[in-house]
């Protein structure tokens, strides 16, 4: 089975596309994006990349133009007969490595560290599920002595609105977003810089289409 996907992004100053083919290789998955940067001004590698992925275990992509690799690996132990998921991340290019863990405490809350090796980069976030409904998720960065915190609401089964606030940059955001297999999925989101003197809102708008061949 083959799946592809196109995906567009628009902003008052520019818009961007990009699109995705995967096939299935027994337990693995083949992929290749490619963005609009590929196909403008004539057929190149710029915006090339390449993906094998068996589920649940790794992820090697390979950016053709820069000739990078980045390794992913997925692990899950049992603590407390609780189920930890770990991810390890590591970027050829520029030699980073992040160390992921999620320990899903039960069905509506979750305990969750990143930290990137060899800097004070850690977060800290725990995520809670009100009713099946409403997501709250507060999150402490180490590295800045700040807190973010997120909120999402899913309303008439496929829309989700979500609002952002980052204490360290005064940074709100606003979400709404809807995934329909049917329809395809949307996002339109705006955030304002809440230190600046003149507060202008940044507006993006992403829609993506799905399809099985």
């Amino acid at each position: 089975m083959m799946k592809a996907s196109f995906k567009a992004r628009y902003e008052p100053d520019k818009a961007s596309a990009a699109a995705t083919v995967a096939f299935n290789a027994g337990d693995f998955k083949l992929r290749a994006c490619m963005t609009d940067a590929t196909v403008v001004n004539g057929p190149c590698l710029n915006g090339l990349a390449l993906a094998l992925e068996k589920p649940g275990f790794f992820i090697v992509d390979y950016n053709v133009p820069k000739n990078d690799f980045r390794f992913q690996f997925m692990n899950t132990v049992r603590v407390a007969e609780k189920p930890l998921n770990l991810t390890y991340i590591h970027s050829k290019g520029d030699e980073r490595t992040i160390v992921d863990g999620c320990l899903v405490i039960d069905s509506a809350n979750k305990v969750s560290a990143n930290h990137v090796l060899g800097t004070g980069n850690s977060k800290l976030k725990y995520t809670y599920l009100h009713g099946g409904l409403t997501t709250f998720e507060p999150t402490y960065d180490l590295g800045k002595n700040a807190w973010d915190f997120a909120v999402s609401r899913r309303v008439f089964g496929d829309d989700v609105f979500r609002a952002t606030y980052q204490t360290s940059s005064k940074n709100l955001g606003l979400e709404w977003s809807r995934s329909s297999k049917l329809h395809g999925s949307f996002k339109i989101s705006a955030s304002v810089n809440l230190a600046e003197e003149q507060k202008t809102p940044k507006l993006c708008a992403e829609t993506t289409w799905d399809f099985e061949m």
